[in-house]
Protein backbone atom coordinates (compact mmCIF):
# COMPACT_ATOMS: atom_id res chain seq x y z
CA UNK A 1 0.00 0.00 0.00
CA UNK A 2 1.34 3.41 -0.96
CA UNK A 3 1.33 6.02 1.82
CA UNK A 4 -0.52 9.22 1.01
CA UNK A 5 -1.28 12.36 3.02
CA UNK A 6 -5.00 11.76 3.31
CA UNK A 7 -7.62 12.06 6.01
CA UNK A 8 -8.90 8.93 7.73
CA UNK A 9 -11.54 9.08 10.42
CA UNK A 10 -13.46 6.68 12.62
CA UNK A 11 -17.21 7.09 12.31
CA UNK A 12 -19.45 8.21 15.15
CA UNK A 13 -21.76 5.39 16.22
CA UNK A 14 -24.48 5.77 18.82
CA UNK A 15 -23.80 3.79 22.02
CA UNK A 16 -20.44 2.65 20.65
CA UNK A 17 -17.94 5.45 20.15
CA UNK A 18 -17.94 6.84 23.68
CA UNK A 19 -14.89 8.39 25.30
CA UNK A 20 -13.51 5.00 26.39
CA UNK A 21 -13.79 3.65 22.86
CA UNK A 22 -12.02 6.69 21.45
CA UNK A 23 -9.19 6.44 23.97
CA UNK A 24 -8.73 2.79 23.03
CA UNK A 25 -8.70 3.57 19.31
CA UNK A 26 -6.11 6.26 19.93
CA UNK A 27 -3.80 3.57 21.31
CA UNK A 28 -3.83 2.07 17.80
CA UNK A 29 -3.54 5.24 15.68
CA UNK A 30 -2.10 8.64 16.52
CA UNK A 31 -3.36 10.40 13.38
CA UNK A 32 -6.89 9.23 12.55
CA UNK A 33 -9.63 11.72 13.41
CA UNK A 34 -11.97 10.30 16.05
CA UNK A 35 -15.60 11.36 16.37
CA UNK A 36 -17.90 11.66 19.35
CA UNK A 37 -21.33 10.11 19.31
CA UNK A 38 -23.95 12.50 17.98
CA UNK A 39 -25.18 14.87 20.70
CA UNK A 40 -28.14 17.17 20.13
CA UNK A 41 -27.58 20.89 20.42
CA UNK A 42 -30.23 21.06 23.15
CA UNK A 43 -28.44 18.38 25.18
CA UNK A 44 -25.15 20.23 24.85
CA UNK A 45 -26.72 23.50 26.02
CA UNK A 46 -28.89 22.14 28.83
CA UNK A 47 -27.44 18.74 29.73
CA UNK A 48 -24.57 17.40 31.80
CA UNK A 49 -21.64 18.58 29.72
CA UNK A 50 -19.05 16.60 31.60
CA UNK A 51 -20.94 13.37 30.95
CA UNK A 52 -21.97 14.18 27.38
CA UNK A 53 -18.89 15.98 26.10
CA UNK A 54 -16.03 15.11 28.43
CA UNK A 55 -12.98 13.53 26.85
CA UNK A 56 -9.39 12.73 27.71
CA UNK A 57 -6.50 14.66 26.18
CA UNK A 58 -5.15 11.44 24.65
CA UNK A 59 -8.08 11.45 22.20
CA UNK A 60 -6.90 14.39 20.07
CA UNK A 61 -7.61 14.94 17.24
CA UNK A 62 -11.28 14.49 18.09
CA UNK A 63 -14.44 15.93 16.53
CA UNK A 64 -17.76 16.68 18.18
CA UNK A 65 -20.78 15.63 16.14
CA UNK A 66 -23.94 17.66 16.71
CA UNK A 67 -27.54 17.08 15.79
CA UNK A 68 -30.05 19.87 15.31
CA UNK A 69 -31.66 22.27 12.89
CA UNK A 70 -31.81 25.59 14.76
CA UNK A 71 -28.91 27.82 13.66
CA UNK A 72 -28.71 29.75 16.94
CA UNK A 73 -28.83 26.61 19.08
CA UNK A 74 -26.23 24.89 16.94
CA UNK A 75 -23.98 27.93 17.08
CA UNK A 76 -24.18 27.92 20.88
CA UNK A 77 -23.50 24.20 21.04
CA UNK A 78 -20.54 24.63 18.68
CA UNK A 79 -19.12 27.37 20.93
CA UNK A 80 -19.40 25.08 23.93
CA UNK A 81 -17.73 22.21 22.09
CA UNK A 82 -14.89 24.37 20.84
CA UNK A 83 -14.37 25.82 24.32
CA UNK A 84 -14.09 22.28 25.69
CA UNK A 85 -11.28 21.60 23.24
CA UNK A 86 -12.79 19.70 20.33
CA UNK A 87 -10.74 19.99 17.14
CA UNK A 88 -13.72 20.01 14.76
CA UNK A 89 -17.48 20.46 14.95
CA UNK A 90 -19.52 18.24 12.63
CA UNK A 91 -23.23 18.45 11.81
CA UNK A 92 -25.04 15.16 11.28
CA UNK A 93 -27.22 15.24 8.17
CA UNK A 94 -27.23 11.49 7.73
CA UNK A 95 -28.77 9.63 10.68
CA UNK A 96 -32.06 8.00 9.61
CA UNK A 97 -33.58 7.01 12.97
CA UNK A 98 -37.20 7.85 13.81
CA UNK A 99 -36.12 9.71 16.93
CA UNK A 100 -33.81 11.90 14.92
CA UNK A 101 -36.47 12.62 12.30
CA UNK A 102 -38.99 13.62 14.95
CA UNK A 103 -36.53 16.21 16.18
CA UNK A 104 -36.01 17.57 12.65
CA UNK A 105 -32.37 16.67 12.34
CA UNK A 106 -30.29 13.96 10.77
CA UNK A 107 -31.00 12.65 7.27
CA UNK A 108 -34.37 14.39 6.91
CA UNK A 109 -32.40 17.64 6.56
CA UNK A 110 -31.23 16.45 3.15
CA UNK A 111 -34.57 17.88 2.02
CA UNK A 112 -33.67 21.33 3.39
CA UNK A 113 -30.23 22.26 2.04
CA UNK A 114 -30.69 25.98 2.61
CA UNK A 115 -31.57 25.42 6.28
CA UNK A 116 -28.48 23.25 6.66
CA UNK A 117 -26.43 26.04 5.06
CA UNK A 118 -27.87 28.54 7.56
CA UNK A 119 -26.92 26.22 10.40
CA UNK A 120 -23.39 25.81 9.07
CA UNK A 121 -22.94 29.55 8.55
CA UNK A 122 -24.00 30.17 12.16
CA UNK A 123 -21.68 27.46 13.48
CA UNK A 124 -18.78 28.69 11.37
CA UNK A 125 -19.22 32.23 12.63
CA UNK A 126 -19.28 31.00 16.22
CA UNK A 127 -16.01 29.03 16.34
CA UNK A 128 -12.46 29.09 15.05
CA UNK A 129 -12.17 25.31 14.55
CA UNK A 130 -13.39 23.72 11.28
CA UNK A 131 -17.10 23.02 10.88
CA UNK A 132 -17.96 20.07 8.65
CA UNK A 133 -20.98 18.16 7.36
CA UNK A 134 -21.67 14.40 7.38
CA UNK A 135 -24.48 13.57 4.98
CA UNK A 136 -26.15 10.94 2.80
CA UNK A 137 -26.45 11.13 -0.98
CA UNK A 138 -30.20 11.66 -0.63
CA UNK A 139 -33.34 10.41 1.09
CA UNK A 140 -36.41 8.52 -0.12
CA UNK A 141 -37.36 9.49 -3.68
CA UNK A 142 -34.74 12.23 -4.08
CA UNK A 143 -32.43 11.99 -7.06
CA UNK A 144 -28.96 11.70 -5.49
CA UNK A 145 -27.30 13.56 -8.36
CA UNK A 146 -29.49 16.54 -7.47
CA UNK A 147 -29.87 16.20 -3.69
CA UNK A 148 -26.19 15.68 -2.87
CA UNK A 149 -24.95 18.53 -5.02
CA UNK A 150 -27.68 20.86 -3.77
CA UNK A 151 -26.70 20.26 -0.16
CA UNK A 152 -22.97 20.50 -0.81
CA UNK A 153 -23.23 23.65 -2.91
CA UNK A 154 -25.45 25.42 -0.39
CA UNK A 155 -23.10 24.57 2.47
CA UNK A 156 -19.99 25.42 0.47
CA UNK A 157 -21.46 28.86 -0.23
CA UNK A 158 -21.81 29.20 3.56
CA UNK A 159 -18.11 28.49 4.03
CA UNK A 160 -18.00 24.74 4.59
CA UNK A 161 -14.99 23.05 3.01
CA UNK A 162 -15.23 19.43 4.21
CA UNK A 163 -17.99 16.90 3.54
CA UNK A 164 -18.15 13.32 4.79
CA UNK A 165 -20.51 11.53 2.42
CA UNK A 166 -22.16 8.23 3.29
CA UNK A 167 -22.57 6.87 -0.21
CA UNK A 168 -26.08 5.51 0.34
CA UNK A 169 -29.53 6.99 0.28
CA UNK A 170 -31.47 6.90 3.54
CA UNK A 171 -35.01 5.57 3.32
CA UNK A 172 -36.86 7.33 6.10
CA UNK A 173 -40.01 5.29 5.58
CA UNK A 174 -39.92 1.54 5.18
CA UNK A 175 -36.41 0.76 6.44
CA UNK A 176 -35.06 0.59 9.97
CA UNK A 177 -31.85 2.44 10.91
CA UNK A 178 -30.04 -0.92 10.79
CA UNK A 179 -31.39 -1.67 7.31
CA UNK A 180 -30.37 1.82 6.21
CA UNK A 181 -26.76 0.82 6.85
CA UNK A 182 -26.94 -2.11 4.44
CA UNK A 183 -29.96 -2.19 2.11
CA UNK A 184 -29.73 0.97 -0.02
CA UNK A 185 -27.04 0.40 -2.66
CA UNK A 186 -23.72 2.17 -2.38
CA UNK A 187 -22.86 4.73 -5.04
CA UNK A 188 -19.16 5.36 -4.67
CA UNK A 189 -19.01 6.72 -8.21
CA UNK A 190 -21.26 9.63 -7.27
CA UNK A 191 -18.97 10.58 -4.37
CA UNK A 192 -15.99 10.51 -6.74
CA UNK A 193 -17.95 12.64 -9.18
CA UNK A 194 -18.57 15.16 -6.41
CA UNK A 195 -14.81 15.43 -5.84
CA UNK A 196 -14.12 15.60 -9.56
CA UNK A 197 -16.62 18.42 -10.12
CA UNK A 198 -15.87 20.25 -6.86
CA UNK A 199 -12.08 19.78 -6.63
CA UNK A 200 -11.66 22.67 -4.19
CA UNK A 201 -13.69 20.82 -1.53
CA UNK A 202 -12.47 18.12 0.83
CA UNK A 203 -14.56 15.00 0.15
CA UNK A 204 -14.41 12.03 2.52
CA UNK A 205 -16.05 8.72 1.60
CA UNK A 206 -18.11 6.81 4.15
CA UNK A 207 -20.19 3.65 3.95
CA UNK A 208 -19.45 -0.03 3.52
CA UNK A 209 -15.65 0.18 3.70
CA UNK A 210 -14.71 -3.25 5.12
CA UNK A 211 -10.97 -2.99 5.70
CA UNK A 212 -7.89 -0.80 5.73
CA UNK A 213 -6.89 -2.21 2.35
CA UNK A 214 -10.24 -1.14 0.93
CA UNK A 215 -9.84 2.32 2.44
CA UNK A 216 -6.43 2.76 0.83
CA UNK A 217 -7.84 1.57 -2.51
CA UNK A 218 -10.56 4.22 -2.30
CA UNK A 219 -7.88 6.85 -1.78
CA UNK A 220 -6.11 5.97 -5.01
CA UNK A 221 -6.67 8.30 -8.00
CA UNK A 222 -9.28 7.23 -10.53
CA UNK A 223 -8.70 6.92 -14.27
CA UNK A 224 -8.97 10.70 -14.55
CA UNK A 225 -6.39 11.26 -11.84
CA UNK A 226 -8.89 12.48 -9.24
CA UNK A 227 -8.44 11.17 -5.71
CA UNK A 228 -10.75 11.37 -2.74
CA UNK A 229 -9.42 13.30 0.23
CA UNK A 230 -10.27 10.76 2.88
CA UNK A 231 -12.18 7.72 4.05
CA UNK A 232 -14.25 7.14 7.17
CA UNK A 233 -14.25 3.69 8.73
CA UNK A 234 -17.19 2.61 10.86
CA UNK A 235 -18.21 -0.87 11.93
CA UNK A 236 -15.06 -2.47 10.50
CA UNK A 237 -12.90 -0.39 12.84
CA UNK A 238 -15.12 -1.14 15.81
CA UNK A 239 -15.47 -4.89 15.34
CA UNK A 240 -11.87 -5.49 14.22
CA UNK A 241 -9.98 -2.57 15.78
CA UNK A 242 -6.57 -4.08 15.08
CA UNK A 243 -6.88 -2.75 11.54
CA UNK A 244 -6.41 0.75 12.97
CA UNK A 245 -2.89 -0.26 13.92
CA UNK A 246 -1.88 0.06 10.27
CA UNK A 247 -3.53 3.40 9.57
CA UNK A 248 -0.64 5.70 10.47
CA UNK A 249 1.77 3.96 8.10
CA UNK A 250 -0.60 3.10 5.24
CA UNK A 251 -2.60 6.34 5.11
CA UNK A 252 -0.43 9.00 6.74
CA UNK A 253 3.00 7.72 5.73
CA UNK A 254 4.27 7.53 9.31
CA UNK A 255 7.58 5.68 9.70
CA UNK A 256 7.98 2.50 11.67
CA UNK A 257 5.99 -0.71 11.97
CA UNK A 258 2.25 -1.02 12.51
CA UNK A 259 0.93 -1.02 16.06
CA UNK A 260 0.17 -4.61 16.96
CA UNK A 261 -2.63 -5.51 19.40
CA UNK A 262 -0.23 -6.28 22.26
CA UNK A 263 1.44 -2.89 21.92
CA UNK A 264 -1.98 -1.24 21.79
CA UNK A 265 -3.00 -2.83 25.10
CA UNK A 266 0.27 -1.67 26.67
CA UNK A 267 -0.34 1.87 25.40
CA UNK A 268 -3.91 1.79 26.65
CA UNK A 269 -3.06 0.44 30.10
CA UNK A 270 -2.38 3.84 31.76
CA UNK A 271 -5.76 5.11 30.59
CA UNK A 272 -7.49 2.02 31.97
CA UNK A 273 -5.68 2.39 35.29
CA UNK A 274 -6.57 6.06 35.53
CA UNK A 275 -10.25 5.51 34.91
CA UNK A 276 -10.41 2.54 37.27
CA UNK A 277 -8.99 4.80 39.99
CA UNK A 278 -11.83 7.22 39.27
CA UNK A 279 -14.42 4.49 39.77
CA UNK A 280 -15.18 3.62 36.13
CA UNK A 281 -16.05 -0.06 35.76
CA UNK A 282 -13.63 -2.21 33.81
CA UNK A 283 -16.42 -3.54 31.60
CA UNK A 284 -17.38 -0.01 30.48
CA UNK A 285 -13.94 0.18 28.88
CA UNK A 286 -13.12 -3.38 27.84
CA UNK A 287 -16.42 -3.83 25.96
CA UNK A 288 -14.80 -1.82 23.17
CA UNK A 289 -11.75 -4.10 23.07
CA UNK A 290 -13.50 -7.41 22.40
CA UNK A 291 -12.57 -7.61 18.71
CA UNK A 292 -8.92 -6.63 19.15
CA UNK A 293 -7.58 -10.18 18.84
CA UNK A 294 -9.93 -11.22 16.04
CA UNK A 295 -8.47 -14.07 13.99
CA UNK A 296 -5.71 -14.89 16.48
CA UNK A 297 -5.37 -18.09 18.51
CA UNK A 298 -6.94 -17.49 21.92
CA UNK A 299 -9.28 -14.76 20.66
CA UNK A 300 -12.33 -16.53 22.08
CA UNK A 301 -10.78 -16.74 25.54
CA UNK A 302 -9.75 -13.09 25.25
CA UNK A 303 -13.35 -12.09 24.54
CA UNK A 304 -14.74 -14.30 27.28
CA UNK A 305 -12.45 -12.91 29.95
CA UNK A 306 -13.15 -9.32 28.94
CA UNK A 307 -16.88 -10.02 28.91
CA UNK A 308 -17.48 -12.32 31.88
CA UNK A 309 -14.68 -11.41 34.27
CA UNK A 310 -14.71 -7.67 33.60
CA UNK A 311 -18.25 -7.29 34.94
CA UNK A 312 -17.38 -8.72 38.36
CA UNK A 313 -17.23 -6.18 41.20
CA UNK A 314 -13.69 -4.94 41.73
CA UNK A 315 -12.42 -6.28 38.40
CA UNK A 316 -9.13 -4.60 37.52
CA UNK A 317 -6.19 -4.71 35.16
CA UNK A 318 -5.40 -8.29 36.12
CA UNK A 319 -8.37 -9.32 33.96
CA UNK A 320 -6.86 -7.56 30.95
CA UNK A 321 -3.48 -9.12 31.67
CA UNK A 322 -5.02 -12.61 31.85
CA UNK A 323 -6.84 -12.03 28.57
CA UNK A 324 -3.64 -10.94 26.82
CA UNK A 325 -1.70 -13.84 28.32
CA UNK A 326 -4.32 -16.27 27.01
CA UNK A 327 -3.63 -15.09 23.47
CA UNK A 328 0.15 -15.23 23.89
CA UNK A 329 -0.07 -18.76 25.30
CA UNK A 330 -2.37 -19.92 22.49
CA UNK A 331 -0.02 -18.48 19.88
CA UNK A 332 2.95 -20.15 21.54
CA UNK A 333 1.19 -23.50 21.50
CA UNK A 334 0.36 -23.17 17.83
CA UNK A 335 3.96 -22.21 17.00
CA UNK A 336 5.41 -25.14 18.98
Amino acid sequence: MTPAPHRLSVAPMMDWTDRHCRAFHRALTRHALLYSEMVTAEAVIHGDRTRLLGFDGVEHPVALQLGGSDPDRLAEAARIGAAMGYDEINLNVGCPSDRVQSGRFGACLMREPHLVAECMAAMGAAVEVPVTVKCRIGVDDQEPEIALFALVDACAAAGVATFVVHARKAWLEGLSPKQNRDVPPLDYALVRRLKRERPHLTVVLNGGVPSLEAAVAHLAPDEQGVALDGVMLGRAAYHEPALLGGVDRAVFGAPGPDVDPFDAVARHRPYLAGRLAEGVSLHAMTRHMLGLMHGRPGARTFRRLLTVEAIRPGAGLEVVDRAVDAVREAEARRAA
